[in-house]
């Protein structure tokens, strides 16, 4: 069954800015190519400009300064309705007193398509979705993944050249958000559709994007893969925001090729040549281990320990002056960054453990860094070095 017949269009976005009355930038020179067929991810923080980025994809938003292209087209001053987009959007934006069916067809309908044909892609699409046995109810017999599903049913078989998806999981719980990110990217692989998603949540990103793009206060920090992001941060927001548990920050000094920190002498990674200085250093929750293998050893003293299941994360205060920029506050929520009830000269680590190591609150327990897994920024820029 084929339930798409369009081609997937590249989409290019070039020095591409956002400004508002008042002279608030809300995008700031984005230049980003999203290749025919790629589920490309925007992520950030609130704010950040990504849902800006995505209207302005789908002509919803004025473009201030720049170009967008979708295929070889230059869509920048055309109407939303001629670009060949289909959107969907954080709320379901369902009409309730039509059936699943008349909500799927009704695109259709406002293009003209004839009856025979609206009603063969709508069951092709229901069928796909499984939503075959809920076509003729409304919107409000219907859970809030049906909702969703149907959401997705009405763009699916309009047939576009690309998908923009705007936060269309954050209204549904854990559970089911789980399970609609699974559907999401087999349906991905079954169009092969050309995707812009959209999302703060890094997990989401991480585990649908192809490639994920980074934004913070409009500007693009890095667009990768999600392994790449996670080993090769570009710079200190990218490698606080990746990640969770979050990246363990500290400040440091490298010398004689060794970084030293809280009472720790660490051997510089093989490969790498740092000058003799202050640096931030960062290592994630499992770069920590458990003692051996002739890895540096580092005590610590549990204060918190969240076990969950089949893993347990231990938190435990370092002697070493901690991170605080603007980098590291803009990538955590402000309710989470609890580094602020700890003195200036310590810092505060994560660990992820397996679940039947002994740990016990307030009791020394010992673990090693593993040098290869340390990652080092320029206390001045954030650039990662």
């Amino acid at each position: 069954m084929d339930i798409t017949n369009a081609e997937a269009a590249g989409i290019t976005l070039d020095g591409v800015d956002k400004v508002y009355r008042g002279g608030v930038k809300a995008v700031s020179g984005v230049d980003l190519t999203i290749d025919p067929g790629e589920f490309m991810v925007l992520v950030g923080p609130s704010g950040c400009g990504k849902s800006t980025l995505l209207r302005m994809i789908a002509g919803l938003e004025e473009v201030t300064a720049g170009r967008v292209h979708i295929g070889d087209t230059d869509v920048t001053n055309k109407l939303p309705q001629q670009r060949d987009v289909a959107m969907v959007f954080q709320s379901y934006a369902l009409y309730p007193r039509m059936s699943v069916r008349r909500n799927m067809e009704f695109g259709l309908r406002m293009r003209g398509t004839k009856a025979a044909e609206r009603k063969a892609r709508a069951a092709e699409v229901a069928e796909t979705l499984g939503l075959a046995h809920l076509l003729e109810r409304r919107p409000a017999a219907l859970s809030g993944g049906q909702r969703q599903r149907v959401a997705m049913g009405r763009a699916i078989v309009r047939r576009p050249k690309v998908f923009l998806m705007d936060e269309p999981l954050s209204n549904l719980d854990a559970k089911l958000r789980v399970s609609m990110r699974a559907e999401l990217s087999r349906l991905h692989q079954r169009l092969g559709v050309t995707t812009v998603y959209v999302t703060h949540d890094q997990i989401e990103a991480m585990t649908l994007g192809q490639r994920v793009a980074v934004l913070r206060d409009g500007v693009l920090q890095q667009c990768d893969t999600p392994a790449n992001l996670f080993h090769k941060p570009v710079n200190l927001f990218v490698a606080a925001f990746i990640g969770s548990p979050g990246m363990n920050f500290v400040s440091a000094r490298v010398e004689g090729g060794r970084v030293g920190f809280g009472g720790l002498s660490i051997p510089v990674p093989e490969g790498r040549t740092l000058a003799d200085g202050e640096v931030i250093l960062g290592v994630r929750p499992t770069g920590i281990t458990l003692p051996g293998e002739g890895r540096p050893a580092l005590t610590a003293v549990p204060e918190v320990i969240e076990d969950l299941g089949d893993e347990r994360h231990v938190v435990f205060p370092v002697a070493a002056p901690r991170v605080d920029t603007d980098a590291t506050r803009a990538a955590v929520d402000a309710e989470s960054a609890d580094d602020v009830l700890l003195p200036d000269d310590h810092a505060r680590f994560t660990v992820k453990l397996p679940i039947d190591v002994p740990v016990t609150l307030g009791e020394p327990l010992e673990l090693a860094i593993n040098p290869a897994r340390l990652h080092f920024f320029d206390p001045a820029t954030g650039a990662a070095l």
